[in-house]
């Protein structure tokens, strides 16, 4: 048998760890002395203490971790981890996007010398929009479930033969925006207005484009606000989103294009 601290050597992980893992349920001594209070592993306990390191590495949880080492289904077992592998892989792209907003952020300050220089890089025009036809759905939701409810809506236009066009849309509602749960409104445009769920409204916009990923929209909206007041207009109406060029269109974050809407009136 290995003394707990031959085994936290071994292994690479601290005692107070292991205690933490026993306290939780995650692997327990194999004897401790009720005289002295040792605690005890077996070298058989190395590979799954192991294993328990790597998982962490892999981004797993502790109950994620738990949950596995209890799993006998291969099959359960293979689809957690390539789960997990796309996880990462999709971190990493984030990573990289984050990377290259950073360059472009430092370039511009570089240039201009105005750590806030780069909000300034969006022209704002006005246009006179017209009323859109579009198949739409409604609800309380995060980000992360945008997909699932454009599939929804893609599905019941296969299903119901409804003709869209290359319009996809998101339309915000809420007065405040949370991540995990906004007043959001996704649509599609079509072209036929009896197969319309509703008809978005034209008239005045203030409109901006927005080159890049989604998590630096917030520039674009920031820019849209503050020139839609220093110009003596208000927002009268949910902002939206279009969609003109996508991760679908197999291009890069940086070539994304984000169109953005803020229905607005002059002043008085």
């Amino acid at each position: 048998m290995l003394s707990i601290g031959q085994f936290s050597k071994t292994c690479m992980v601290s005692v107070k760890t292991l205690h933490h893992y026993d306290k939780i349920g995650l692997i327990h001594p194999h004897y401790i002395d009720e005289w002295t209070g040792y605690r005890y592993c077996v070298e058989s306990q190395i590979s799954a203490m192991l294993l328990i390191s790597r998982l962490k590495r892999y981004g797993f949880s502790l109950s994620e971790i738990k949950s596995i080492l209890s799993e006998r289904d291969e099959r359960v077992l293979a689809v957690k981890l390539e789960v997990q592998k796309q996880k990462l892989q999709e971190n990493i792209s984030d990573t990289m996007q984050i990377i290259n907003e950073l360059e472009w952020h430092l370039q511009d300050f570089e240039r201009t010398g105005d750590i806030m220089g780069y909000q300034n890089n969006y022209e704002i025009t006005v246009e006179e929009t017209k009323e859109i036809p579009i198949l739409s759905t409604r609800q309380e939701m995060s980000v992360d479930d945008y997909g699932k409810y454009y599939g929804v809506l893609y599905e019941k236009a296969a299903r119901d033969h409804i003709s869209t066009n290359a319009m996809v849309m998101a339309i915000y509602h809420d007065k405040e925006f949370n991540h995990e749960c906004n007043d959001t409104e996704l649509a599609l445009g079509v072209a036929d207005k009896g197969q319309a769920t509703r008809i978005l409204s034209g008239g005045l916009c203030a409109v901006t484009v927005h080159y890049g990923g989604y998590s630096s929209l917030s520039d674009a909206y920031g820019a849209l606000t503050k020139w839609v007041q220093a110009n003596d207009y208000e927002i009268i109406s949910s902002p939206y989103e279009l969609y003109v060029k996508t991760q679908f269109d197999k291009i890069p974050p940086e070539k994304w294009e984000t169109k953005i809407f803020f229905p607005v009136k002059k002043q008085c």
